[in-house]
C-alpha cells in the first residue's frame, strides 16, 4: 500500500501573481526566487519539502 501523499505528482503552488518581496519571497506562493527557478528540476520529495517551508512561512507571517 502506498502513501497517498507520496503517490501523486506535486503541483506548483504558483497562482500567477509573481512578485518577490524584500526577503526574496513571492508575495503569492511564498516560494523564494531560487525555489521558483529550481521547481522544474526538483523531484517530488524536494517539492514536498518546499511546500512544508511555504506552510512554515505562512504561519510565521500570521504571527507578525
Amino acid at each position: 500500500m502506498t502513501n497517498e501523499n507520496t503517490s501523486r505528482p506535486v503541483h506548483s503552488p504558483c497562482i500567477g501573481v509573481c512578485a518577490l518581496d524584500e526577503k526574496d519571497l513571492c508575495i503569492a506562493c511564498r516560494r523564494s526566487g531560487m525555489e521558483i527557478a529550481e521547481w522544474g528540476v526538483l523531484d517530488d520529495e524536494q517539492k514536498r519539502a518546499v511546500l512544508t517551508l511555504i506552510r512554515q512561512r505562512e504561519a510565521d507571517d500570521k504571527c507578525v
